[in-house]
Parts: structure tokens; C-alpha cells; sequence
């Protein structure tokens, strides 16, 4: 016969229960840089014909023990895309879905709608709402605790995406509509009551103010000590660490000066250098962090950039800044497109079960392609979260690739829409498939060569030396047709006309509308 429990003993039971299966999800830390290229490190992400990490010189310019770290102890992916610029993928990771079709397809200007003369009348300049599916709303909903710090740029100012917090975050450190900082010196306040670049001030960091301490620095303080309050409280968390840096003003983080003032450099790239380390520096203090709260092995990390590189050397169109790739951040090419993603445990325990459901090996390439659509289904799946059915997902879980596995169901495509200016590529749609990659520019300039259609063989010509839009006809055309279908299912929006009265969209090469 059964006893019935005391209310009160129940309700203990129940919490007991609930604790019990919040300590079975694990914390989720996405720890994204700005401007960060898969070129800017000393960990080699591209690799050589038998897939091994092959080392160029960049990699011995840059110093980032700390990737190396975690690139040693998880997985790191040799083809992982972004959107060229900054809020575009931002905005991608918060929804799961591509910019072509949460239409925020362009940087976020805080002030006005910086379309370009030609740009889509009705693209999401006003970024994420607070009716906007978000993936910290949806952690906060299943009992994590969602904390941002550093740059947000989800939105304009006055408008909901200019506060983390109107997005589904719990907290915010330092995130508001600016796309860059004012300066990264504690010493300025961090644009503070400078008059000059009020508007690039960075917030909530006035107990910083004064001092000698660094941008990336203040930031990383305020992630442990609100990470340590949710180990505290006995609460899973998600943490998206989004450093200001690495982008401009190419600010000298005088920690590390002292390694680059050989290298031969101008003082800018030895700047943006001394960004790079220091950011590098934040992981592994966050690593160590974690470590130290006993919840490193219940903590996957996710480490990318957002955007291809900005580093200060070079034409944008040219191989240089991310050499051996060829573009910069805004391009169109790979090293405009083309970022770091590692993802890993912080601490590895084989004997974990949280790590037993999804096992990262140690020190592992993966070659096939990932983009950060990807992350927000991956989180979920990890963190056992529903999205509601109505809300479409362009990106889809990365587990079995993390694992090292083959996935013959991921994606093996990436659309990059940009139907903007100006910038350093205008007005152009990407789309990755494959081994091809074909570039629509809606108006030919210098920057194409005039040309409106190019066409990669990424297998044979990975720093895309060689248009072959003549000489392969069929596979122009194969390549079109797909990036026109894509452009349609996402329903994306197109530049227009001069005089704005219709829309440009993409068209088929001549030959191929002859063959149909």
C-alpha cells in the first residue's frame, strides 16, 4: 500500500527532478569574433589533396595558442561560410535562417536605412523584433539563462534589435545597435563622452572606465563573472561572447605589441594582429574559467568569425589579407565569404554523457561545408529545444559533421545575396555548391571585370585564379538555375533600377535560354 507524500515533500522531489535535468543539457558557449577570416590565425584551417592542415604564411604571423588549444581537443571545418558582412550573419545565428530570407541582407547602419541607390526598397533594415524567433528566446524558454556581451548589431537605434535584451537575451554587456567600437582603450572610456564618436560609444562598462583596461579585456571579465552567477545558481546557460574585436579602429592592444614590431608589417595589420592575440588570450581565459567552476566538461564551445577577414594588407579583390584565398571582408570571393569554426568541449571526457551523446574527436579537419544558418539548429539539438513548426530553418544540425561523421543529409550548398552598395562587391548574389561557385553581379563593374557572370571550380582552382562562366556553358547554367531557385524559395528580395522603377533580377546566361 502507498503512501501519499506531504505536499512539500513532492514539491522537493520535483525540483530535484527539474535540477537533475537541467544538469543533463550541457552550457553552450558561441564564441564569435568580428571580422575574423579563416586566414587570421595560427591554426591552419585549409588544408592540402589529402585533406591535412597545410600551413601558409599568414599562419606564422599570427599568434593564437588558444584556438590551437581547442582546435587540438575538437573539430575544426575547413569550408565554413558566413554572409560577407557582419549583421546579415549576426542575424543568421540568431534565426537559423539565411539573409536572403530574414532579408537583413546588408550592415546595419544605427542611423538610417543604408540600402544603397540601388538597393531592395523593403529590405529588414530594422534587423530582429521583439516577435522575431529567436534562439536565446527559446533557451531562456526551456530554463537556460542567456547572456550577451560584446557587439550585438541585430537592429538600428530606437528599434527592438538595438537591445539584446528586447531579443531574448536575460543579460546584456556592452551590446547596442553600433556595428564598432569608438576606441578599445579604457583610458578613452571606450568612446565615452568623446563628442567626436558618441554614437560608437560602447555601454555598461563605466567600472572600466579610467583605466588601462583593454576593450577585449573588460569584456571577457564581465562574461566569467556572469557565467560564474549561473554556476552559481545551479543554472545551464548560454553564453554569445561577441567580441568587438577584431574590427576597426585597428586600436594596439599594447599587451602584445611588443611580438609584431619585427614582423615587417605596416602599424595597422601589427594593430589588427595585437586584436587577434588578445581576443585569443579571452578563449583561453574563458577556458580556464570554466575549468576552474567544475563545468568545463558540460560546456560545448562554438568559435567562428562572422565575416571574411579585414586585416589591413592588401586590395580587397586581391590575394592578400587571407592569401592564399583571394578577397576580403564585403567581397564575394572565398576570403570574403570564408570563416574559422571549431567546436569543442572545454574540457574532453570520453567518460562524460553529455559528451557521449555528441563526441567530438581531438584534432580533426572536417572538409565538408558548414554555414552559420547551421548553429542555431545545432544549439537546439544539443540543448534539446523545439522551435515552434512554423518557423522555417535554412540551416540544419552540424552533430554528425562535429562528430567527425560523414552526413550525406547536410547541405552541400551555401547562398550568399547581397543586393547592395556601396561596398567593396556590389550588387551580387553567391551560391556554393559543390565543388562550384557561381557569382551574379546584377551590375558588371571593375570589381568583376566587367563581367556579370563567374564561375569557380573549387576542386581544381580553390583561390578562384580562373572564371570559366565561357569556357563550361552547361555548368554556368546548371549553377544559375539553382541559384535562381534558391533566391525564389527564400523569397529574397532584388536592387532595382535607377529610377527604382522595377526590380533586377538574375538571368540566365544567353546559351541557356537557347538550350531550353
Amino acid at each position: 500500500m502507498f503512501r501519499r507524500l506531504p505536499l512539500a515533500v513532492l514539491l522537493i522531489c520535483v525540483l530535484c527532478l527539474a535540477n537533475r535535468v537541467e544538469a543533463d543539457r550541457p552550457n553552450i558557449v558561441v564564441f564569435l569574433v568580428d571580422d575574423m577570416g579563416v586566414m587570421d590565425t595560427s591554426v591552419p584551417f585549409l588544408t592540402d589533396d589529402h585533406g591535412n592542415a597545410k600551413r601558409y604564411p599568414l599562419n606564422d604571423y599570427y599568434r593564437t595558442p588558444n584556438m590551437q588549444r581547442l582546435a587540438d581537443q575538437g573539430i575544426r571545418f575547413s569550408n565554413f561560410y558566413a554572409m560577407s558582412v557582419c549583421s546579415p550573419t549576426r542575424n543568421s545565428i540568431m534565426t537559423g535562417q539565411n539573409a536572403a530570407r530574414h532579408g537583413t541582407t546588408t550592415w546595419i547602419n544605427p542611423e538610417t536605412n543604408n540600402r544603397g541607390p540601388m538597393g531592395p526598397e523593403n529590405w529588414n533594415w530594422r534587423g530582429l523584433r521583439k516577435d522575431t524567433v529567436t534562439l536565446p528566446k527559446l533557451m531562456s524558454a526551456a530554463g537556460y539563462t542567456s547572456i550577451h556581451v560584446g557587439k550585438a548589431h541585430f537592429g538600428p537605434t530606437e528599434f527592438d534589435g538595438s537591445d539584446p535584451l528586447q531579443i531574448g537575451f536575460d543579460i546584456n554587456v556592452g551590446g547596442t545597435a553600433i556595428g564598432a567600437p569608438a576606441s578599445y582603450h579604457g583610458e578613452k572610456n571606450y568612446g565615452n563622452g568623446q563628442a567626436k564618436r558618441r554614437h560608437r560609444a560602447v555601454p555598461h562598462l563605466e567600472k572600466y572606465h579610467g583605466t588601462a583596461t583593454f576593450l577585449t579585456e573588460a569584456l571577457t571579465i564581465e562574461a566569467k563573472r556572469h557565467v560564474a552567477d549561473c554556476v552559481a545558481a545551479d543554472k545551464p546557460f548560454y553564453l554569445n561572447m561577441a567580441h568587438y574585436a577584431v574590427h576597426a579602429p585597428f586600436d594596439s592592444d599594447p599587451r602584445f605589441a611588443a611580438n609584431y614590431v619585427d614582423s615587417g608589417k605596416p602599424a595597422n595589420a601589427q594593430a589588427f594582429a595585437t586584436l587577434i592575440e588578445g581576443m585569443d588570450k579571452s578563449l583561453g581565459d574563458l577556458l580556464d574559467h570554466l575549468n576552474d567552476l567544475g563545468v568545463a566538461e558540460n560546456t560545448l564551445v562554438l568559435f567562428l568569425g562572422d565575416n571574411g577577414s579585414d586585416a589591413p594588407l592588401g586590395h580587397q579583390h586581391a590575394v592578400a589579407c587571407a592569401a592564399p584565398l583571394r578577397g576580403k571582408k564585403g567581397a564575394h570571393y572565398e576570403g570574403g565569404m570564408r570563416v574559422p569554426f571549431i567546436a569543442a568541449w572545454a574540457q574532453p571526457n570520453r567518460e562524460s554523457k553529455l559528451q557521449q551523446r555528441l563526441p567530438i574527436p581531438n584534432g580533426v579537419i572536417q572538409s565538408a561545408m558548414g554555414n552559420v544558418c547551421d548553429l542555431m539548429p545545432t544549439i537546439m539539438d544539443v540543448a534539446q529545444v523545439d522551435a515552434p513548426k512554423e518557423h522555417l530553418l535554412d540551416g540544419s544540425p552540424l552533430n554528425r559533421l562535429i562528430a567527425g561523421q560523414p552526413d550525406p543529409d547536410h547541405a552541400k550548398s551555401f547562398l550568399m545575396h547581397f543586393p547592395h552598395s556601396p561596398h567593396r562587391s556590389e550588387y551580387f548574389t553567391v551560391l556554393r555548391d559543390g565543388k562550384w561557385k557561381v557569382i551574379y553581379h546584377y551590375h558588371p563593374t571593375d570589381q568583376s571585370d566587367g563581367e556579370r557572370y563567374q564561375l569557380f571550380d573549387l576542386e581544381t582552382d580553390p583561390f578562384e585564379q580562373t572564371n570559366l562562366a565561357s569556357s563550361q556553358p552547361e555548368a554556368l547554367a546548371s549553377m544559375m538555375k539553382k541559384l535562381i531557385t534558391a533566391l525564389e524559395d527564400h523569397g529574397a528580395q532584388y536592387p532595382v533600377t535607377k529610377d527604382r522603377s522595377s526590380e533586377l533580377r538574375p538571368a540566365l546566361p544567353l546559351a541557356a535560354k537557347i538550350t531550353d
